[in-house]
């Protein structure tokens, strides 16, 4: 009797042990997977207010004699990791590029325009200013180049000058009396392609480096003023 006994409660305490090791078990589990969505909600929210905070607020484009100008004022807020890179002296590069296209049944669509304008937002830590330039081609190494400068005591001044493109030429006079359907597709988005080679390896598929405004429109009577 004292034998069945003991072997009873040897068996009784390997299966209590067996299940107190898998429900701890899947209490490490369950603690791991609240870690995982803790953390990936506040990225995800990040993305979501930060998609709302960008947008095109005003679009006009007008004809006249000289050819096709665009106006827009965009509203955006730089991604925390580019403003922290531009505190510490790093330049950040922005590109605004339009592009018209004629769509072609029997082809791809055919370009018949296209401009671009790049920016160059750098910081000077020691005389705490901010440069703007602007230039309608990729700013040199070497700083040769046609580009006009604008110095900032305010990072939001030097931004708020970023965020408004006015009369942009951005076609010929005659772009709109060829024949077809045309379509104007704009974008103003970092560009990552500047920046220094570590730097550009470092950012690669992380979304806190993404800032991308775009905007197509079909180019008829109603979404071109024409001006005299």
């Amino acid at each position: 009797m004292t034998a069945f006994t003991t072997h009873f409660c040897k068996s009784w305490l390997r299966e209590l042990n067996a299940r107190g090791r898998m429900i701890a078990w899947w209490l490490r589990l369950a603690l791991l997977v609240g870690a995982l969505a803790g953390l990936w909600a506040p990225v995800t929210g990040f993305a979501d207010q930060a998609q709302s905070r960008s947008e095109i607020a005003d679009f006009k484009l007008h004809q006249t004699a000289d050819g096709l100008l665009l106006s827009t004022s965009m509203r955006f807020e730089l991604p925390d990791q580019v403003e922290d890179a531009l505190y510490k002296g790093i330049a950040m590069y922005f590109v605004a590029e339009s592009q018209i296209v004629r769509e072609r049944w029997y082809w791809s669509d055919k370009v018949v325009a296209q401009a671009t304008r790049h920016m160059r937002l750098s910081y000077q830590p020691l005389t705490r200013r901010w440069r703007l330039s602007q230039s309608s081609a990729p700013f040199a190494d070497n700083g040769l180049g046609v580009s006009l400068g604008q110095n900032f005591e305010e990072l939001g001044d030097a931004l708020a000058v970023m965020q408004r493109i006015s009369r942009w030429n951005v076609a010929g006079s005659d772009v709109l009396d060829d024949n077809g359907t045309q379509t104007l597709h704009f974008q103003f988005r970092l560009d990552m392609s500047q920046l220094p080679r570590p730097l550009q390896l470092s950012t690669v598929g992380r979304s806190g480096w993404s800032l991308s405004l775009s905007r197509s429109v079909r180019l008829n009577s109603t979404t071109v003023e024409t001006t005299k």
